[in-house]
């Protein structure tokens, strides 16, 4: 019998100063429209996609790190290129054990990972349609006002 081989997927920041693989399916995909989200990416929504600690390997050295407090009053710690500025990982208070992966630095463009929830909707642009079958929350997911 022949093992399968597990899903394997790369990426990396702009300019491949910090590269990254990931072995297996993601635990969540969510988009976004906390502060954070829009303005780490700069758009209406940020496309997270978490793994647990063990099925990410980082390579690279260029990294900087900061960390803030979110909307809910967790922290986040992003880590971004030091050379081209692009996020690519960070972790969060309120999900141990994970590391969330930015949706747009992997390198296959087709956007592998389907999103099954949509955070802080009530931040989302009016002309922004959430598409079906997402589960929605208007702040925080697990947020006591959830």
């Amino acid at each position: 019998m022949c093992a399968q081989s597990a899903e394997i997927h790369e990426g990396g920041c702009f300019c491949g100063a910090i590269r990254y693989r990931t072995v297996g399916k993601p635990d969540r995909v969510s988009l976004c429209s906390c502060e954070w989200c829009t303005k780490r990416t700069g758009s209406a929504f940020g496309i997270s996609v978490y793994f647990r600690e063990d099925q990410v390997t980082f390579s690279g050295d260029d990294w900087t790190t900061f960390r803030l407090t979110s909307d809910a009053g967790r922290w986040l710690e992003t880590r971004f290129c030091g050379n081209c500025g692009s996020t690519v990982g960070w972790t969060l208070e309120f999900l141990p054990g994970h590391c969330g992966i930015a949706g747009g630095a992997f390198d296959n463009p087709k956007f592998w990972h389907t999103p099954e929830r949509y955070g802080f909707a009530r931040s989302k642009p009016d002309w922004l349609e959430i598409p079906d079958g997402l589960h929605v929350f208007q702040g925080m997911p697990g947020s006591p006002n959830e």
